[in-house]
Parts: C-alpha cells; sequence; structure tokens
C-alpha cells in the first residue's frame, strides 16, 4: 500500500492480485482508489503464475511487482516472457531471481547476498527504507523527547510470529518505572482479546492500539520503543525513537544488527532467548542515560529519512523506460 500511493503520485495506476486474511483489508486497498483481484493459487506456484500472466495480458500491464517468499527462477521467467518489467520486494537473499529489478526495503542482507541474472539491477541500503506516510508526517514533529512520565511503545510487526506483544507487555506492567505502556497490534492479532482483557485488568497504564490516529498520537509521547527489527523499526528510527530490539526471524535478525552497528538502537537479543531479567536489564541502561536515548534518535533520524518509497518509484520508472525501449529497438540483421 505504501509503494502504490508513492506510484500513484507518478499517475500509475496499481492493481493488486493478492489474497485477503481478513477479507476486510480488501477495504484499505479500494479506499486508496485502486484495484484488486482474489487471486486463485498460492504465490510461487504454476497456477498462480498462469493467473499472473492472464492479469499482465488483460491490463496491458507496463510491470509487476512480485513481494512475497516461495519465488522461484522458473515462475519469474513465466512473467519476464510477457514483456512487462518484473520487480521483486526481496529482503532474504535466499534464492536466485531472474527480474529486472530487485529491491530490498530493509538494511540487510547486502548486495554480495544476492544471485542475479544478466540485466538485473538492485536497490539496496537506507535510502530505499519503505516508510509510510503515518511516519513521516510525524518526524518534523519530534524535535526533542517527549516530558516525563515515562512511556514505552511495543511495534512487534503486523506479524507478531512469536506473540511477543502480549509476553513482553506483562514483563513491562512488572516494571514500575514505566507509567504508561502502548501496544500498537492490528486487528486481526491472534492475541487480540487477550491484550484487551489484559488492558482492561491494568487500566490506565496499558493501552492496545490500531488505529493509524492512535499509532501516530502515542508514538510521538513515547520515550523509548521495543521492536522486532523489520519494518516498523525503521519507520520508527525515521521519527527518531530510542528502540530496544528482539528480532523474532533470521531476516529480521541481520536488519537489527545493522540498526544496532549504525547507534539507531541497541540489539538485545533474539526474542526467543532474551529472558525478562536481560530486557529489564536493557530498559533501565536507556532510560538511566539521557545521552544514549538522544545519541539513538540522532543517529535513527541520520540514517532513515523517510523518502524511501519515492526512490524506488523513480527507480521503477527508469527500468520502466529501458524496458520499453529495449522493446522498439530495431534488429541489426546481417547480410552476406
Amino acid at each position: 500500500m505504501t509503494l502504490a500511493a508513492a506510484l500513484q503520485r507518478r499517475r500509475r495506476p496499481t492493481h493488486f492480485l493478492t489474497s485477503f486474511a481478513p477479507v476486510t483489508l480488501a477495504n484499505a486497498i479500494l479506499k486508496a482508489g485502486n484495484e484488486y483481484a482474489l487471486a486463485d493459487a498460492p504465490l510461487g506456484s504454476a497456477d498462480d503464475a498462469r493467473q499472473v500472466v492472464r492479469e499482465i495480458e488483460r491490463l496491458g500491464a507496463a510491470g509487476v511487482i512480485v513481494a512475497g517468499p516461495n519465488l522461484s527462477e522458473d515462475y519469474l521467467a513465466q512473467l519476464r516472457d510477457t514483456g512487462a518489467m518484473v520487480t521483486v520486494i526481496d529482503s532474504r537473499a535466499a534464492t536466485r531471481l531472474p527480474a529486472h529489478l530487485i529491491i530490498n526495503p530493509l538494511l540487510a542482507p547486502g548486495l554480495k547476498s544476492y544471485q542475479t541474472a544478466l540485466g538485473t539491477q538492485l536497490v539496496l541500503g537506507r535510502r530505499y527504507a519503505l516508510v509510510r506516510s503515518l511516519f513521516r508526517r510525524q518526524r518534523p514533529l519530534r524535535a526533542t523527547e517527549p516530558s516525563q512520565p515515562v512511556r514505552c511503545f511495543l511495534a512487534f510487526g503486523d506479524d507478531d510470529a512469536q506473540g511477543q506483544t502480549l509476553i513482553r507487555a506483562k514483563e513491562l506492567l512488572g516494571i514500575t518505572r514505566i507509567d504508561k505502556i502502548y501496544a500498537a497490534v492490528r486487528l486481526h492479532h491472534p492475541q487480540w482479546n487477550e491484550l484487551k482483557e489484559l488492558a482492561a485488568t491494568h487500566a490506565g497504564r496499558l493501552e492496545v492500539i490500531s488505529e493509524p490516529g492512535e499509532i501516530s498520537t502515542r508514538m510521538m509521547r513515547s520515550h523509548f520503543a521495543l521492536s522486532s527489527g523489520d519494518g516498523w523499526s525503521l519507520e520508527l528510527a525515521c521519527v527518531g525513537i530510542p528502540q530496544l530490539l528482539l528480532p523474532q526471524t533470521v531476516h529480521h535478525l541481520a536488519n537489527a544488527q545493522r540498526l544496532d552497528d549504525e547507534g539507531a538502537a541497541t540489539l538485545v537479543g533474539e526474542a526467543a532467548t532474551v529472558s525478562p531479567g536481560e530486557l529489564r536489564n536493557a530498559i533501565q541502561v536507556v532510560l538511566n542515560d539521557p545521552m544514549e536515548r538522544l545519541g539513538m534518535s540522532r543517529c535513527s533520524r541520520h540514517l532513515i529519512d523517510g523518502r524511501g518509497p519515492d526512490r524506488m518509484v523513480l527507480a521503477i520508472e527508469l527500468m520502466l523506460r529501458a524496458n520499453a525501449a529495449a522493446k522498439v529497438q530495431p534488429r541489426l540483421r546481417l547480410v552476406a
């Protein structure tokens, strides 16, 4: 949706071919002025390839953007044979991807990790972080640290595969120094009911939020955040909020390590192995050292400027023009 909004600013309409869980997510696509069609097969399968090819031919699409795991060389080769420019959003670098353009919206892995085909261009690094407008708008407003009392922002991503939001919320409630905890989750989070019950039990200290307006206001009041090193972490870095990172997956661990190396956050450890005592000690270090928070805020704002989506679209536009020029280029014949 973030990339689609950036494409709209270049007068490029976007058509989604996907499946929804839950189905109510389709409303967000329609509200933004885009169109969608339901996918009949899992992404990367042979049936899915045939459906994508049909949609490309039906729409006369200049390009197709593929985002998701389980992509094979044969799958992408079928899409390239349509003549459309193929873009892949990939942050794993697990296999060779014969696409025209590969975009990594995270800080890792780097260039050497990717296996590419002849003519493939790569768009990598901090300049291409995928930051939503919700966070870009708050960046100028976060010039200084908010006043007391101490507030914590929990943002373990849209998936939260290990249910860390509920686990860490309970641990934070045991730290009396933290006066307010904001847990940002989707309405379809598997532990939504448990989180709401916990918030009702600790009324005044824990608040469960999901709406963009709620997220923006609570985020700006927070002194630090707990995140998992995913796209949310880069967006919080764009705003300038100090973070403690508890990654839940391997590729998010690499991204979290880069944020720690840049001084934009502190990598506490993998979420499954960090004990309550280790997290408590890390929080005490951050709260006791205002210069540490200031340093993380400045480094993170310098690292991520929030203009990644526009740079992605510019790269896509350049590749679209090159692909269109290659189609009309006349063939030279040798005459004996």
